[in-house]
């Protein structure tokens, strides 16, 4: 019997979709599903009859993994509680999307061991497990409703190409697929990339929908420094940490980014496109670093996000980081070790600038030990 297709597109109530896919699943029945990379196959990853049936239907070679489909980098680490900094800062940065992360499973704690054992076989046959949060809305809303994690692989067999609409995944799998879920043709049309993280280093296990220069800007270390206004406080911690990291690292300021660091700042009530203020310009040109091309610009979501560790200049700026980014609690943290306040030299002297600059200089160096490079 040919597979059913349901139309996501044409559907009147998307959640009707859902639950369809979350009761096959359920029944043990296999799903093709539309991601944003190509069409995968799934199964419930708790039933080890429908994971054995997808490794059957793909015909999957002995020892080479499924890959699991989790709901958010939270689920992910009790899959992989020892996650590095590096595989953390990916998943934060790259999921949900194109990536797959294969990470040590060897935890004690780890959910793979709650796995039926034929599944873990599957889905850990050498103590690494691979973990993705597909980029999809359909996928995730399935993922919010059932219980587990989905098995999870490309809708084709082995060796041929990957199915990039719902019609290839019909021709190709024909009734050895229950229900296939329509919606149109994969947005990228390549499968996804593979990247074992080990510690703080990766290998392109799989070249796919992320280009390893992509990769290698994503894995970059990413310090945040916050103000108000983004005119002279948050300017001149920027530029003062990259002088410092660039000494530490033998090379010029504007070459730490190839060495993987990214030094940014935003204000909690900056416009876009301003500039640094003279004053701010003046005081760390003396002391060899240029902000005359700096622009202002606001804290964003997507800033937030990216940053491994945030530093603020007060703590009402910290304040005002956790109020709208709750998330972001334990990455971020006044930048006096002391827990004392940077004073705001604004509208004050050019002395007041220089001891501001001198005070974020101090603190800095008390924080560059903690940086994870």
């Amino acid at each position: 019997m040919p597979p059913f297709v349901i139309d996501v597109r044409a559907a009147e109530d998307a959640r009707d979709v859902v639950h369809r896919a979350v009761q096959a699943l359920a029944e043990g029945k296999l799903v093709a599903f539309p991601t944003e990379t190509v069409y995968g196959l799934a199964a419930l990853a708790l039933d080890a009859a429908a994971v054995a049936r997808l490794v059957a239907v793909k015909r999957r070679k002995v020892g080479h993994p499924v890959t699991l489909a989790v709901r958010s980098l939270d689920e992910a680490l009790d899959y992989a509680p020892d996650m590095s900094p590096l595989a953390r800062r990916l998943g934060r940065r790259c999921w949900p999307g194109p990536i797959t992360l294969v990470l040590d499973d060897s935890h004690p704690e780890s959910l793979v061991k709650k796995l039926p054992k034929e599944v873990q076989e599957i889905v850990s046959p050498t103590g690494t497990v691979g973990l993705r949060v597909p980029g999809h809305s359909v996928v995730l809303d399935v993922l919010q409703m059932i219980a587990g994690p989905l098995a999870l692989s490309s809708a084709n067999r082995g060796g041929e190409q990957d199915a990039r609409t719902a019609n290839e995944v019909v021709q190709t799998l024909r009734d050895d697929v229950d229900l296939v879920l329509d919606d149109g043709p994969a947005r990228y049309g390549h499968p996804s990339s593979v990247v074992r993280v080990d510690g703080n280093k990766y290998t392109i296990l799989r070249e796919g929908a992320v280009p390893e220069m992509a990769l290698r800007r994503l894995s970059s270390l990413v310090v945040l420094f916050v103000c108000t206004g983004n005119t002279c406080r948050s300017p001149m911690a920027e530029a003062l940490c990259r002088k410092l990291l660039a000494e530490r690292m033998n090379c010029r300021p504007e070459e730490i980014e190839d060495r993987g660091v990214m030094v940014v700042s935003a204000g909690l009530a900056a416009a876009s496109g301003g500039r640094a203020s003279r004053e701010a310009v003046e005081v760390v040109s003396e002391m060899g670093c240029d902000l005359s091309a700096h622009e202002t610009q606001p804290v964003s979501d997507s800033l937030v996000r990216q940053a491994d560790v945030i530093y603020t200049m007060t703590q009402s700026h910290r304040q005002g980081v956790l109020v709208r980014w709750a998330e972001a609690a334990d990455r971020t943290q006044l930048l006096c070790p002391s827990g004392g306040d940077v004073s705001d030299p604004i509208g004050g002297p050019l002395e007041r600038y220089e001891r501001c600059a001198r005070q974020i200089e101090t603190c800095l160096r008390g924080r560059l030990d903690e940086l994870p490079l």
